[in-house]
């Protein structure tokens, strides 16, 4: 789908997460882009949604690499600066549990993810800020389901590899996909 701001929104295959095209305009001085802006989003297509927090990841090195984790709420994720893998595993109960879906995001492009897919991405050049906006709010001590992002089952084509992947104590402790129970339709309906 397209609107006329020149924002295109892309289906993939997982239902519900979307990719989206966004302007970037540029000179000599840098760029800019409208990240979100409502109006043009939903004349491309996407749905209603209410964010109500915004979140800015800083990473410092290359290779980083965070998730999988199924928060309870939607989420719009993208760049302002650098460069990543994002790789989104549906984990909700059906017939495409365990379906991935790779996408390079660089500041012209952004994922809508829907409640009940698990979100990870690895960084591809260094000083990337990784943007995102959510329907619902975190804090701290709060768990969510988590699967392993180096699970051989799932088999996600990780761009760097090996020693240069940097992963926390946590992600590399999740459990398996074989190990995770999907996820059912209220999940995310009670915060």
């Amino acid at each position: 789908m397209s609107g006329a701001s020149g924002v295109e929104v892309t289906k993939t295959a997982i239902e519900g997460l979307l990719e989206i095209s966004i302007p970037v305009h540029g000179d000599e001085r840098g760029w800019f882009k409208e990240n979100w802006q409502v109006e043009k989003m939903r004349a491309a297509g996407l749905p209603e949604l209410h964010f109500v927090q915004q979140n800015v990841a800083f990473n410092a090195t290359a290779g980083v690499t965070r998730g999988i984790h199924a928060e309870p709420w939607d989420k719009y994720v993208s760049v302002a600066c650098g460069r990543v893998y994002a790789a989104i595993v549906d984990l909700r109960e059906g017939p495409n549990f365990g379906t991935v879906s790779g996408h390079e995001l660089t500041p012209d492009k952004a994922l809508l993810i829907p409640v009940g897919c698990g979100n990870s991405y690895q960084v591809l050049e260094p000083a990337t800020a990784y943007i995102y906006l959510t329907t619902g709010l975190w804090s701290a001590g709060m768990t969510y389901p988590a699967v392993s992002p180096m699970d051989s089952e799932l088999a996600i084509e990780w761009p760097l590899s090996g020693e240069h992947n940097v992963l926390s104590a946590k992600d590399l402790a999740a459990a398996p996909l074989a190990e995770f129970t999907p996820l059912g339709a209220d999940f995310g309906k009670v915060r």
